[in-house]
């Protein structure tokens, strides 16, 4: 567990000390913890990986597509119910992986023999793996933008808004990640020098928000809905970060996870890249759209424990679509917040255009 205090003097210090200190070197980002794991294991009947049964068993999938455990998946949900069910609707063949955290994609879009195609990945992660392989991946899309939430124990309705948060403990999954990165932000747009942040593990932040040990707590979801939902009303939804990133009206977009693909696959298959953002986007907007039925698909991919926190969950994912120029506004935007929080977050420098697909 780690404890963080921001004084406003040291404030620029003690965020390059503090990260540099705690965190592997940018070229190492790809061993961060998901910044998505969910509060409770999901069941043990979990199908990582799945193959499309219209596949012949000697034939090559169109692609081998890897999502993160989270909201990623969720966006996902119905291009892999759609593999698994031969359906039409889906363009491409797919074998696919429901990886549990970031350092699984990354060790499977690498070395010399890839297992990914593409992947889904934490944003800034995206980044450092493309310094990592100079250049070896690209960005193509976003699917979803914020995630992250600041929960509320003991019944309480004291915090309704970042400014509530003054002079108190947060505690905080994520550390080294996008959702460390995205709390420091706020609370410097903010002006909350006064707040100590405690670093630890999303399941122990649960049972202690559950418990009323601590008074608030930031968690993404569907941790977050999973602690609200077994509280039984003790603990609540205080502040959506999104909304607070959004309420800066600083231009930039909340962004926290990318999709990449091997700049080999989209050299040698343009079109396939195609087909599976077209798959891609008309799964979010199923999953948008079809809330209960997509629940269910969720939930029995094993993307989340059960339906009911899967159907609170989605809503609450910022499930969006976005590709071409599009994309690189959005994200482009977000690394250059993240550049003035810890320039380490991305590599120590932004990016420059070759990270982007946009065909």
């Amino acid at each position: 567990m780690r404890h963080v205090k921001f004084p406003a003097f040291l404030l620029a210090l003690s965020m390059l000390f503090t990260l540099t200190a705690c965190k592997p070197a940018a070229a190492d980002h790809s061993s961060e913890p998901s910044q998505e794991a969910p509060a409770t294991a999901a069941p043990s009947q979990e199908p990582s990986a799945g193959v499309s049964p219209s596949l012949a068993d000697d034939e090559t999938p169109d692609v081998r597509l890897a999502v993160l455990s989270g909201p990623t998946g969720v966006g996902a949900a119905k291009l892999l119910d759609d593999a698994n069910n031969h359906s039409a609707a889906n363009r491409m063949g797919y074998a696919y992986t429901i990886a549990s955290g970031n350092s699984e994609l990354v060790a499977g879009l690498t070395g010399p023999d890839p297992e990914f195609d593409i992947a889904t990945v934490a944003s800034n992660v995206a980044l450092n793996l493309y310094n990592k392989t100079d250049g070896g991946v690209q960005i193509i899309a976003v699917g979803t933008l914020g995630v992250l939430h600041i929960l509320e124990s003991g019944g309480k309705t004291e915090i309704n808004s970042m400014g509530d948060l003054a002079g108190k403990t947060v505690y905080a999954a994520g550390q080294g990640a996008n959702p460390e990165y995205v709390l420091r932000y706020l609370l410097r747009e903010n002006g909350l020098d006064d707040v100590e942040v405690v670093f630890a593990d999303a399941s122990e932040i649960s049972a202690k928000l559950i418990s009323g040990e601590i008074e608030c707590a930031m968690l993404p979801v569907p941790a977050a809905t999973a602690a609200i939902m077994k509280s039984e009303g003790k603990v609540r939804q205080a502040i959506d970060l999104t909304e607070a990133w959004d309420s800066l009206r600083s231009g930039s977009q909340l962004i926290m996870t990318a999709v990449v693909v091997r700049t080999q696959f989209a050299q040698d298959h343009p079109e396939r890249v195609a087909g599976f953002l077209a798959d891609y986007e008309a799964s979010i907007d199923y999953v948008n759209s079809n809330v209960d039925a997509a629940a269910e698909l969720v939930a029995g991919l094993g993307i989340t424990p059960s339906a009911p926190i899967a159907k609170q969950a989605i809503p609450q994912c910022h499930l969006a679509f976005l590709s071409g120029m599009d994309m690189v506004a959005a994200i482009s935007d977000y690394y250059s917040v993240l550049y003035s929080i810890d320039p380490a977050s991305v590599g120590g420098s932004l990016p420059d255009d070759g990270i982007y697909w946009t065909e």
